[in-house]
């Protein structure tokens, strides 16, 4: 069974991603398996934190290790899994080579906005980017270089992107990756009601617009975030000009 993991920060389209590999016939996706880790072991207050915790199975190790045995079941050959990279919190990261990493990436000035909106004062942690680029530079040296996916190239032609990343997944691009129903769906965790509620009501990748203005509260978490981007986003793939 090939075993994918997406490693992402908050806001920044990757469930819209995980919906996208869900609607493949040889796929299964998991919702952010260590988000009950995460909440474990950091005591952070989530929207909807104990339900959660009282849902999902809160040992990471465990869960990790778990997920590593699972076979092919039912026609399913491949296993996706969306991952936020904060949530890799006091866990040994042996199991990442394992894995087909993808690392999906957002421009601080568009992420950080829509962030605030579930976390008023967001801090580099809440971002995950440091922590991308530390696991990044990690596989690079090991010889499992990750691909970096960033959401704006994606969302600028999401056909162009998807080929490529299939292609260095070694898998067949679909159509159908390309669009979902509008509803809720039944990969999404059981905390899809606190952060999903727009995406819900898409069918697909939504064009990409650029945020109007920046909130000067967020000016300094930004200068923090933009060095950690840049980096990942120079060894980003990038939309293939010539076959659009």
């Amino acid at each position: 069974m090939k075993k994918i993991c997406l490693w992402s920060g908050p806001r920044n389209i990757s469930t819209a991603l995980m919906y996208s590999f869900a609607q493949r016939d040889d796929t299964k996706v998991i919702d952010e398996p260590l988000y009950g880790h995460y909440l474990l072991v950091t005591g952070i207050k989530h929207p909807g934190r104990k339900e959660i915790m009282d849902t999902v199975n809160c040992d990471g190790r465990f869960v990790m290790d778990d997920l590593l045995k699972m076979n092919e079941l039912d026609g399913k050959k491949v296993l996706f899994l969306k991952q936020m990279t904060k949530h890799l919190v006091d866990i040994e990261y042996d199991f990442l080579p394992k894995f087909k990493n993808i690392f999906l990436i957002r421009d601080p000035k568009d992420m950080l906005p829509s962030l605030a909106v579930n976390i008023p004062k967001p801090d580099l942690a809440d971002t995950g980017l440091d922590l991308q680029w530390k696991l990044y530079k990690n596989l690079k040296s090991l010889g499992n270089k990750p691909i970096v996916v960033d959401s704006r190239e994606l969302l600028m032609n999401p056909e162009n992107i998807l080929k490529q990343l299939c292609n260095y997944l070694n898998l067949e691009f679909t159509d159908s990756m390309l669009s979902w129903p509008a509803e809720p769906r039944k990969e999404d965790g059981i905390w899809a009601k606190y952060w999903y509620q727009s995406l819900h009501k898409s069918n697909g990748f939504q064009s990409y617009q650029a945020k109007p203005s920046f909130p000067v509260e967020l000016k300094q978490i930004l200068s923090e975030c933009m060095p950690f981007y840049e980096k990942l986003s120079s060894e980003a793939i990038k939309v293939n000009r010539e076959t659009i």
